[in-house]
């Protein structure tokens, strides 16, 4: 066959071939079971923790006893957080559930070193602002209290995101989430963004809906975090 008669639009073309899992119903179906094992997986991690609140009361007294029992959120969302960041796209390659277990295995002591600390000054905070009134000091103290608090959320949720995706010593990750806070204002405004979303959901519904909603939140995180993820990755590892 010459190369005329090749070319010839008569001639057999390759079909290009498709693999099973890579269109786009696939991909959607791929990720709703994801963010639906990811679910089941966190509340089965945090069964104690919930536990613990339900028998705990409303009283201020109870909030050391609250942040005990919270311990394990921060172990249990840096799983998710690794879970989500390494996901398949395809169907017919979905391992959420050893994605989510491998994270709780790395990452469970860093978090505990971030998160820990952090619970125990946001108690800090709360066991003043619930007894304010009792302290004699002006109402801005309080507000200034406020924004302390949600600052320590915000460096929090980039701390949660390094521990999650990278290692390194829990001082470096401390410092890195902090510079971050300021240096990449869109991705703070992003966590703040759904900091506001889950207090909403706390006020307007229920106190359960943040964590029903963990997975998409942190999905969301992620997307939100991706300009420090990359600047972590070309600038602050080998």
């Amino acid at each position: 066959m010459s190369a005329a008669q090749a070319g010839s639009p008569g001639a057999a073309r390759p079909r290009a071939s498709r693999v099973f899992g890579d269109g786009p119903l696939s991909r959607a179906c791929a990720l709703i079971h994801t963010l639906l094992t990811v679910e089941g997986l966190l509340l089965l991690t945090l069964t104690p923790s919930l536990l613990g609140l339900l028998f705990l009361g409303a009283d201020p007294a109870n909030l050391p006893l609250a942040a005990l029992c919270l311990t394990p959120l921060g172990p249990a969302l840096s799983a998710a957080l690794y879970a989500l960041h390494h996901r398949s796209r395809a169907l017919a390659e979905l391992r959420p559930a050893r994605a989510y277990l491998r994270g709780l295995r790395l990452n469970s002591a860093a978090a505990l070193r971030i998160c820990a600390p952090l619970l125990a000054w946001l108690n800090v905070i709360a066991y003043g602002l619930t007894h304010f009134a009792s302290t004699g000091l002006p109402g801005w103290w309080a507000v200034l209290l406020g924004v302390i608090g949600v600052g320590a959320l915000l460096w929090g949720a980039h701390a949660l995101v390094l521990t999650s995706l990278f290692t390194f010593r829990t001082v470096d990750t401390a410092r890195l989430a902090g510079y971050f806070l300021l240096r990449h204002g869109r991705a703070t405004l992003g966590a703040a963004s759904l900091l506001v979303v889950a207090t909403a959901g706390t006020l307007w519904w229920t106190e359960a809906l943040p964590l029903l909603l963990a997975p998409v939140l942190l999905l969301s995180l992620l997307h939100t975090s991706r300009p420090i993820i990359t600047e972590t990755q070309e600038d602050f590892t080998a």
